[in-house]
């Protein structure tokens, strides 16, 4: 385990810490999210506190949906967009407009501060927005979600991600990998901002139409569950329709092992790996040996100008 920055109490059950400056009051540390492996919330928030520097980049500037689990992650969870108040003033707001539903303020998670007061809330996976907040119709990646479907082992989602990967080599469009910490894997595509994010979701529709149709043994792009072929994986386009979002990279996932999305690299899918290769107890370590393997996808060079296909 590579040397902690910010090191969290963990013999007690609330705290106040000073974090590069702000005070975050900390609740219900002691408390099991884990019951089959013994971890805590107070492990959680410290996981979180160890990958910052390679998480917030990804998660900087957007809307956040926070997914409360407030008792843990075998516990129920649901859906918040609002942020809370009454809040810390530095916490910082996107509002954005959802037509009948009027404007909603979503949290952004700016620095290690707001990070540790959305996950205290109880979100043990971070969903964001998939602009920025200065654009939130205009998407800066486009990405695939491989999902198994029933009789589909995860044998098939590798399958399935190198079969995407070449897709997107032969239109020289640069791709990274993660797992997804719960199922399958993600693979995003950096883009140039331009297209509205309809216009994403539909070139990858097409794409995933062409895929299927290419590959119908291993792959579907048929959306409702109950029209889905047996022992398929579904490329799913649909995620990226406005409004949606994905646990974002190195995100833990509320599975029994406490499994976290890591990003891999390529020679690692073509070898073999596992969901539950990567939980909070190695990623910290793993990311202090190879550094942040999702760099490309926040590079101003080397993105996919997309606007020539939509």
């Amino acid at each position: 385990m590579p040397p902690r920055s910010l090191i969290l109490p963990r013999d007690r059950d609330h705290a106040v810490v000073e974090v590069d400056g702000k005070e975050v009051r900390l609740t219900n540390l002691r408390k099991i999210f884990w019951p089959a492996i013994g971890l805590t919330k107070g492990d959680l928030l410290q996981y979180y506190a160890d990958v910052a520097s390679v998480l917030l980049p990804h998660i900087r500037s957007r809307a956040m949906v926070m997914k409360r689990y407030p008792h843990g992650a075998a516990g129920e969870f649901f859906f918040m967009k609002r942020a809370p108040s009454p809040r810390p003033p530095w916490i910082e707001i996107c509002a954005i407009d959802h037509g009948s539903k009027g404007v909603i303020e979503f949290p952004m998670i700016q620095d290690r501060a707001a990070l540790l007061w959305i996950v205290n809330l109880g979100c043990i996976d971070l969903n964001q927005w998939y602009a920025t907040c200065d654009d939130v119709d205009r998407p800066d990646y486009v990405h695939f979600d491989l999902d198994p479907g029933a009789g589909a082992g995860f044998d098939r989602v590798l399958e399935t991600a190198l079969v995407v990967r070449e897709a997107l080599d032969a239109l020289k469009m640069p791709s990274v990998v993660k797992t997804t910490g719960s199922k399958g894997l993600h693979l995003y595509v950096p883009i140039v901002r331009g297209p509205e994010q309809g216009d994403v979701r539909t070139f990858a529709h097409v794409l995933a139409q062409e895929l299927a149709r290419r590959h119908p043994a291993l792959i579907t792009a048929e959306y409702r569950v109950a029209k889905r072929p047996r022992g398929r994986v579904l490329v799913d386009y649909n995620q990226n329709r406005w409004g949606s979002t994905l646990a974002s990279v190195y995100s833990v996932r509320p599975r029994p092992e406490a499994s976290v999305s890591t990003p891999v690299r390529w020679q690692e899918v073509e070898k073999g790996i596992r969901i539950e290769d990567f939980t909070i107890a190695n990623v910290p370590a793993r990311v202090a040996k190879l550094g942040d393997l999702w760099k490309p996808l926040l590079a101003a060079r080397g993105r996919f100008n997309l606007s020539q296909y939509v």
